[in-house]
């Protein structure tokens, strides 16, 4: 009885949502208590239900129940207990059921941490999210249930998908949703100023804490999701511009923008529609995002196969969301106050240049990706845009971006200036470029002018985060969390800046086939197979290693041990690889197939910096929790509540 049980816990929890928009939206229009006080409960009571659901899930598929047709297809018993948990959102409904169960654990964060707001700006926030999660819920109740019967009951289960049967990967989903649906609280701030006609500084101090967690979130999902990438699909890289990569990326560019405007408006005043519009596309991206992954519109490692009648309620959704905000924005926004003037030089004018530059990269990335598409479905044929494009154009806004970043964290508000800093900077940048000619000459034998100008471009924006704090420190002003979690954020985005012009410009990638006992060179190194094992038993695969040994002369390095598996439940052999890391570079060894006579296809790389890719995105997502942690958004919220 325990899907049954999950079933109607859902079912509930559709109720409890539909309680709290409802009561939130009414309570806040009419500012009666008894129904601001009941929104909370609401929030309470859909939030544990959405919870027992998930639960019946998980112990559904900890029990083997493959009388339940979601578990029969993402799981088996030969299947170890984590990857039993984590097939849970492995597939399209439990992956959904992840979804509401974020959306829920969100709802309830607001209600509880933002007491101090206003009652009914509380409640329109509140009510707003109850609308999004009776969407989600009535979509997993009327075609995406995870609790529908099989009937006979299998035997056993066809397996969770070898590729996901990763830690890195088991994790990456939950991070990805809890950005995802964080950007609904966003949302919902900027609909719920709208209700409001509050369209001036209050509702930005509110909502930028929210919109930092939330884009902590999938700064760490979309960085697991290509660290995944990288060691366990067997090709070596980083990002591939696939287009379900694309719907994460395409949020976190309207999300990053979202931050920087919020500053703006928050600190004076300014820039208050584009800020509402830009809370409104970080979250209709999402839905976006969700609509690709879940339609069956695309043929991608990371998509659902789904039937079409499941995109058409998400097309309709996003229709409903996107069209009810903009009809809302075009009745209140007239209302908005124009704000002051400021330079040109300001710090108001380089977050404008920062928020335009990353708008621009989101239109280019959102035309490479729906193009096709478009096409597609006119029937005017098939095409595909792949890397070419999306690593020509993406550079076009991105390269400016990041040189103004470098100038824009020292500028002051209104009246502009770099705050006494000018020389230091002059110095740095100048700096940079040297050094990075330098490395590119010196250590990777040779200066090309783009990959040159980006290793120098990294180097500039980390200097000039330390000069913040340096500067403040000298100058004896107090360093705020936010200036703090700035630095560092914009110190990791330096890093993985270099990190991305290095792999870009310097890797070395060679096909070879190798028997026993032979080698191949490759930047410098010998990679030499020293033999092969067989029939390594894992837990629910068998898999043929490799044992390659990587030489600096007479000296062995590292040894690395790629892998090919063949999972119980059948399917194609899978590639794990082996990798030697290092802090300048890592060296990497995938086994690719038997090709007779005990020679062996092997794909052997040599990745520059490519660490700095991962770690400077963890100092990203760092630098937003020390923001988001700093005390004056609470205080300022129990200030505004007063």
């Amino acid at each position: 009885m325990i899907p049954e049980l999950g079933h109607f816990a859902l079912v509930l929890a559709l109720l409890l949502a539909a309680a709290q928009a409802v009561l939130g939206l009414a309570g806040g229009a009419r500012g009666r208590a008894e129904l601001l006080r009941a929104t909370g409960p609401a929030v309470a009571g859909q939030f544990i239900f959405v919870l027992v659901a998930f639960a019946a899930l998980v112990v559904s598929f900890v029990n083997g129940d493959f009388s339940v047709e979601y578990v029969a297809a993402n799981s088996n018993a030969s299947l170890p207990l984590f990857y039993r948990i984590t097939a849970t959102w492995g597939g399209h409904e439990g992956s959904l059921l992840l979804w509401a169960l974020c959306l829920a654990g969100w709802s309830l964060a607001v209600a509880l941490c933002s007491r101090r707001l206003e009652p009914e700006f509380r409640a329109r926030v509140l009510g707003l999210l109850g609308i999004i999660a009776v969407g989600f819920l009535l979509f997993l109740l009327t075609t995406s249930n995870p609790f529908a019967r099989l009937w006979p009951a299998a035997a056993d289960g066809r397996d969770l998908n070898p590729l996901l049967q990763d830690f890195a990967l088991a994790i990456h989903p939950p991070l990805l949703y809890l950005g995802y649906v964080g950007f609904a609280v966003a949302f919902a701030f900027a609909c719920a100023a709208l209700l409001a006609g509050r369209l001036d500084a209050q509702w930005a101090k509110w909502t930028r804490p929210w919109t930092l967690a939330a884009w902590i979130c999938l700064t760490l999902g979309i960085a697991l999701g290509s660290w995944w990438a990288y060691y366990e699909l067997g090709w070596g890289g980083w990002w591939f511009w696939d287009p379900v990569e694309n719907a994460s990326l395409m949020p976190w560019l309207a999300g990053t923008a979202l931050i920087h405007s919020l500053a703006v408006t928050e600190k004076r005043g300014l820039f208050v529609n584009w800020t509402l519009l830009l809370a409104v596309a970080a979250f209709s991206l999402s839905l976006l995002g969700t609509f690709l992954v879940r339609s069956g519109v695309l043929i991608s490692v990371h998509a659902f196969a789904t039937d079409p009648a499941r995109g058409l309620f998400i097309l309709g959704f996003l229709a409903v969301v996107i069209g009810g905000a903009l009809g809302l924005f075009a009745w209140r926004a007239p209302r908005a106050a124009a704000g002051g003037g400021f330079a040109v030089t300001s710090r108001e004018s380089f977050l404008l240049f920062n928020n335009a530059l990353l708008v621009v990269a989101l239109a280019l990335v959102l035309l490479g990706t729906l193009y096709p598409l478009f096409l597609d479905a006119l029937e005017l044929g098939k095409i595909s845009v792949g890397p070419p494009y999306f690593e020509a154009v993406f550079l076009v806004p991105m390269l400016p971006l990041v040189l103004l970043l470098g100038l824009g964290m020292h500028a002051g508000w209104k009246r502009g200036g770099l705050a006494g800093n000018g020389p230091r900077l002059a110095w740095l940048g100048g700096a940079a470029l040297l050094v990075a000619a330098v490395i590119a000459a010196a250590v990777y034998g040779g200066i090309r002018p783009l990959a040159t100008l980006g290793l120098a471009l990294g180097l500039w924006v980390m200097a000039s985060a330390l000069l913040v704090l340096l500067a403040r420190r000298l100058s004896g002003a107090r360093l705020p969390a936010t200036i703090v979690g700035m630095s560092i954020a914009h110190f990791g985005l330096g890093l993985t800046t270099l990190g991305i012009a290095g792999v870009e410009a310097f890797q070395v990638e060679r096909d070879t086939a190798l028997a026993a006992g032979e080698g191949a060179e490759l930047a410098g190194y010998e990679f030499r197979l020293i033999g092969l094992r067989h029939g390594l038993r894992g837990p629910n695969y068998v898999a043929t290693e490799a044992e390659v040994a990587v030489m600096d002369g007479d000296r062995r390095l590292a040894t690395l041990r790629p892998q090919k598996r063949v999972y119980d439940s059948g399917g194609n052999p899978m590639t794990e690889a082996g990798i030697a890391v290092g802090a300048a570079r890592d060296l990497f060894a995938a086994l690719g197939e038997d090709l007779g006579g005990g020679r062996w296809s092997l794909r052997l790389q040599y990745k520059p910096l490519i660490r700095g890719i991962w770690l400077g995105a963890l100092l990203m997502a760092l630098g937003g929790l020390i923001a988001a942690a700093d005390r004056r958004y609470r205080r300022e919220a129990g200030e505004g509540a007063r």
